[in-house]
């Protein structure tokens, strides 16, 4: 189980995700190498930078963390992120605004504070221990349900 002591600022830290699909109809996961959920699979993304729009920011959070360039089609839906300690307080608070993409150029590596990036079949996302969240936000940005 993964210990976070370290206390963020007490305001939200906007995120940016996408869920990105490949001319197979693959999905792209990546193993976070960073809190929060180190270790676990996900979608791409990252904090968003002082002065970057969502879409600059998620623009190169996917380039940073996996080298591929990507094109923007939607927006899929923000979800909050609580970190809470023993007693139940919060002590970390995320806001995840997540985006459909596909894949325009690039090869596929890890990189920045991913561990590990793979093109998945959607089929098999039970094969994968995503987070709840994670995993609906998948569905609703390939239209399936």
């Amino acid at each position: 189980m993964e210990q976070n002591t370290r206390r963020l600022p007490q305001s939200p830290i906007a995120g940016v995700g996408a869920v990105i699909s490949n001319d197979a109809g693959q999905v792209l996961l990546i193993r976070r190498g960073e809190p929060p959920r180190l270790g676990q699979w996900s979608i791409p993304g990252g904090k968003l930078e002082w002065g970057e729009s969502l879409k600059e920011g998620l623009r190169r959070e996917i380039r940073e963390e996996t080298g591929l360039v990507i094109e923007i089609e939607r927006l899929i839906d923000v979800v909050d992120l609580l970190t809470r300690d023993a007693a139940g307080g919060v002590i970390g608070h995320y806001v995840l605004i997540d985006f459909k993409a596909v894949h325009v150029s690039g090869e596929l590596r890890a990189g920045s504070d991913a561990a590990e990036v793979r093109w998945v079949d959607p089929a098999t996302l039970d094969q994968y221990a995503l987070w709840d969240e994670t995993r609906r936000v998948i569905v609703a940005g390939l239209g399936k349900s």
